[in-house]
């Protein structure tokens, strides 16, 4: 799960180069999602619960682990929105990965910018031009092929969900936007804390807490670090080398690894309307790239 942050305004004494490799990096290890979300290793918590567990015990690891890094921290109302956006999109996201299939839950995430594209021509007055449009036309096409294929199996629940993400995943988008003269770890910090804060009394509300073991836990430790923490500072690092437009565009290879990675490593493979689906979105977001509108 990924935000490009915004773009740096200061040149970095890096080359290009060594930005482009930091943020690949970083988009490996976000495409790590759907290894955790699956692992064996939590095979005694119902998937019911599995999901909300995954969000606030992630995020928990995550914001320790970012919080050094925070700078300039000041208090914005906005922070409001757009956390409480990241804590839905968190929830629904892992919850999707645990009842669909790993492909369904990131590629429907990745709908975020058909949502906010949508926002901003009904409520902004954005003037959308062809490639927009060619945009919101395969990526809306790409939802209706995955939706007509698998919400008449076994677990609707989780394309629901996946489709909640991405739009939940928009709001944050737009609010990160708004902010982006913030520090880009500090939002990320809020929207980590406030994500754990939101998600643990529900957890509790519900009666779906599960005492993680102690290998659990250091699965869940990992699971904050290295797919969220970790790539996070390594992504701040790259946007000062490079453009937030070619960030972007890298980490259009986490929808493409994420699925990958779950069939070698767990056989899970995406049905052919997945696929189908998939790839009209892809196409959707390489057309919106190529437009080179914001």
């Amino acid at each position: 799960m990924s935000t490009t942050g915004p773009s740096a305004t200061d040149a970095d004494a890096r080359p290009p180069w060594v930005g482009r490799l930091l943020m690949i990096g970083a988009v490996l290890l976000w495409s790590t999602s759907g290894l955790f979300a699956k692992s064996d290793v939590f095979a005694n918590w119902p998937e019911t619960d599995r999901g909300l567990l995954f969000g606030f015990w992630r995020a928990a690891f995550a914001g320790l682990l970012l919080l050094p890094f925070a700078r300039r921290v000041r208090w914005d109302v906005r922070l409001v929105p757009m956390s409480l956006s990241f804590a839905v999109m968190n929830a629904s996201f892992l919850s999707a990965m645990v009842l669909t299939t790993a492909a369904n839950a990131i590629w429907l995430q990745a709908t975020a910018p058909l949502w906010v594209l949508l926002f901003s021509i009904v409520y902004l007055r954005y003037r959308a031009g062809p490639a927009d449009w060619a945009f919101a036309a395969l990526c809306l096409s790409g939802i209706g092929v995955i939706f007509w294929r698998e919400v008449g199996g076994a677990q609707p629940a989780g394309v629901v969900l996946g489709l909640v993400a991405g739009i939940s995943f928009g709001g944050v988008v737009m609010w990160l936007h708004a902010l982006r003269h913030e520090n880009s770890i500090f939002l990320v910090v809020v929207n980590q804390a406030v994500s754990a804060a939101v998600v643990l009394p529900l957890i509790l509300w519900l009666g779906a807490w599960h005492t993680p073991s102690a290998n659990q836990l250091v699965v869940l430790a990992a699971f904050g670090l290295v797919q969220i923490g970790i790539p996070y500072l390594l992504m701040a690092t790259a946007v000062r080398s490079i453009s937030g437009l070619e960030a972007s565009v890298l980490a259009l290879l986490e929808p493409l690894l994420v699925p990958l990675w779950v069939a070698l490593f767990r056989n899970e493979l995406p049905s052919t309307a997945t696929m189908v689906g998939a790839g009209l979105i892809l196409l959707g977001l390489a057309a919106k790239y190529a437009g080179g509108r914001k």
